[in-house]
């Protein structure tokens, strides 16, 4: 039987909740307006209309492959963070509202700051340091990321918002020290791989099945990144430049000290909208 476009949506929605799912109603919304070719505003425009045997079924297959475990954003290739339109590939983690509170606590900090250069290391999407250049004109970005595939969905995305004046992107690997040729930066923000590796066969299917384990995988207690950055990256910050992490939970204290003990003082620690321990950032100070 025909049904039409907003009955189609509803009809997901609900399945989507009795599934359990918190965000039935954005998940919904995206699923159809992929599934039919339409937009946002064409999905309200077009509500009462028929959707083809044919829309339907595409809808359908992707709500299947979504209950299965495949995340939304890998079927559909893009998602928003921070107002920001994204492409997304399974070379990406998916962004997360959790990574909002980086990203804003980095903005706030580098709008003080005039012209400056920021880098966004393990990149990913790009999405930290897109928003950074984005709420922030002055600062120039660089984006540092180790996996092709993540660049190239870095490069897609930096055109995606009209950022190439003031963004660039770069191979890096965090875990090296970087060349001096790199120069010096104001600003390091990172969401670095943070799960410790035994703990990955225990994620949700949507993340070990779907998510890259390159980007997951932290080391044996989930802190080799923070080392190696804390480490090999502080001389790439001006004196008196900032580090900024995203931390998974109950890292925040082991975090707070690796930065100490090399060298960065001032450090703080923000929670997320769950008072989650969230973000460490601090101050590197050079020796005296």
């Amino acid at each position: 039987m025909a049904i039409t476009y907003n009955n189609l949506y509803l009809d997901i929605r609900q399945q989507l909740r009795r599934a359990g799912i918190e965000e039935a109603t954005l998940e919904a919304r995206e699923l159809v307006c992929f599934g039919t070719g339409k937009s946002r505003e064409q999905l309200v425009r077009d509500g009462g209309l028929y959707a083809s045997p044919e829309l339907e079924k595409r809808v359908r297959d992707l709500v299947d492959r979504h209950l299965a475990g495949e995340p939304v954003a890998y079927l559909i290739g893009e998602w928003e963070f921070y107002g920001l339109p994204l492409d997304i590939s399974p070379d990406v983690l998916i962004p997360r509202p959790d990574t909002e509170v980086l990203a804003e606590q980095a903005i706030g900090y580098v709008k003080t700051l005039g012209e400056c250069r920021v880098l966004d290391l393990c990149a990913g999407s790009g999405c930290i340091g897109l928003a950074v250049a984005a709420q922030a004109p002055q600062a120039r970005v660089v984006l540092g990321e180790w996996s092709d595939g993540a660049l190239r969905i870095c490069r897609q995305n930096i055109r995606r918002n009209s950022l190439s004046a003031r963004v660039v992107p770069m191979g890096a690997d965090a875990r090296e020290k970087p060349e001096k040729s790199l120069g010096e930066f104001q600003c390091i923000v990172s969401n670095p791989p943070y799960i410790p590796s035994g703990d990955i066969a225990g994620l949700d299917v949507s993340v070990k099945d779907y998510e890259p384990h390159l980007a997951l995988d932290g080391g044996d207690d989930g802190l080799d990144f923070y080392r190696s950055i804390s480490e090999k990256w502080k001389d790439a910050l001006v004196p008196g430049g900032r580090l900024y992490f995203e931390v998974g939970i109950g890292q925040a204290d082991a975090v707070l000290r690796i930065m100490r003990a090399q060298g960065f003082g001032d450090i703080q620690v923000v929670k997320d909208l769950r008072d989650v321990p969230r973000v460490v950032f601090g101050t590197f100070y050079t020796e005296i």
